[in-house]
């Protein structure tokens, strides 16, 4: 039965420089490296057991889940690779869209000898989870996905501008190289204006990355493949019912200002037998702000659910049989948006 859930309590939240410690690994989880059809691509790994497969958000790296890594790896295999075009990984001219990141990250666990594994995707990265288990659906025991994107259309303005034609000829002077070493007066700046010292961390992250050339073109591309003046212009709802099957976790966070919790309720009502962790008082990245919550949520669903035996027939039943009933029959205990 599907189950929806408000995740109370909140850790203390440090102070920016603290915070930016808390989430930025020394020597643990090194970047390692990896060829993919000629290109570079950096990743991060550890313990051993179940795969666990960690997909970052836009203008993100997989530095975003060194936390979680943390408090899973004495029981599960956690890979956490850099998008082309983000954080460690090369920044070449091409494709950016979500079909090719979900093909690469398909032959990245081929590399691995990895078949098949759980993959958890936040924001960008929850668009490419939900990808790779739509054209991989026989590789993905199960899907996390974590305020992520392609559920809906509204998204955050700032994103929205990005589309606009010519506006990567003004990015140099939004994000110019030396504001490398403001990181903590600007993590104070996003502080005063409401948000979380750990959330702050992070968005300053993004934005330091975008100081580099290569990384504002990648990231023009992989904004523009999803997101169009309008808002979000990819969505994989009307695809949603084909994870009757699959176990399926949503999490998100309640002050989410990039993509609205709305979408989460929404995306619990289309997904057959889902399940929906509403975080309160967090904002878009779980992960990052809660992980010890965040990482509890994870271990629970993980426990108590078994990794889809993927049925190439009962695949063929549900697109026969299409979305109008399924989510319906299986969803209809499912909370309104508080």
């Amino acid at each position: 039965m599907a189950n929806v859930r408000p995740s109370g309590g909140h850790a203390r939240d440090n102070g920016p420089i603290e915070a930016m410690k808390e989430i930025t690994p020394t020597e643990e989880f090194a970047v390692e490296y990896i060829s993919i059809h000629g290109h570079q691509i950096g990743y991060r790994r550890g313990g051993q057991g179940p795969v666990l497969l960690l997909l970052h958000g836009i203008a993100g790296s997989s530095l975003t889940w060194v936390p979680a890594m943390r408090l899973l790896e004495s029981d599960y295999t956690v890979l956490a690779p850099d998008f082309l075009g983000h954080g460690a990984s090369e920044k070449p001219p091409g494709d950016y869209s979500l079909g090719n990141l979900a093909t690469v990250m398909r032959d990245f666990l081929n590399l691995f000898g990895i078949d098949r594994a759980t993959v958890v995707g936040q924001s960008f990265g929850g668009g490419v989870a939900m990808q790779f288990a739509y054209q991989f659906p026989e590789r993905c025991e199960r899907l996390v996905l974590v305020d992520a994107g392609g559920l809906g259309r509204e998204v955050n303005w700032i994103l929205r501008l990005i589309t606009l034609p010519g506006f990567e000829y003004v990015m140099p002077a939004l994000f110019p190289g030396f504001v490398g070493n403001w990181g903590d007066p600007v993590v104070r700046l996003f502080g005063g204006r409401g948000f979380r010292n750990s959330q702050a961390a992070e968005m300053w992250r993004s934005y330091k990355s975008l100081t580099e050339a290569e990384s504002r073109h990648a990231f023009v591309r992989t904004v523009r493949s999803v997101i169009d003046p309008g808002g979000q212009s990819v969505s994989a709802v009307d695809r949603l019912y084909l994870t009757a099957h699959m176990p399926t976790l949503i999490v998100w966070g309640d002050h989410d200002r990039i993509i609205p919790v709305d979408h989460a309720y929404q995306a619990h009502e289309a997904i057959p037998n889902s399940r929906l962790e509403v975080m309160e008082g967090v904002g878009h990245y779980p992960h990052v702000e809660e992980p010890l919550r965040f990482v509890e949520i994870l271990r629970d669903f993980l426990r108590t659910t078994e990794p889809r035996e993927f049925d190439p027939e009962v695949l063929l039943d549900l697109l026969r049989q299409g979305p109008q009933d399924e989510a319906a029959l299986t969803n209809t205990t499912s909370a309104d948006p508080q």
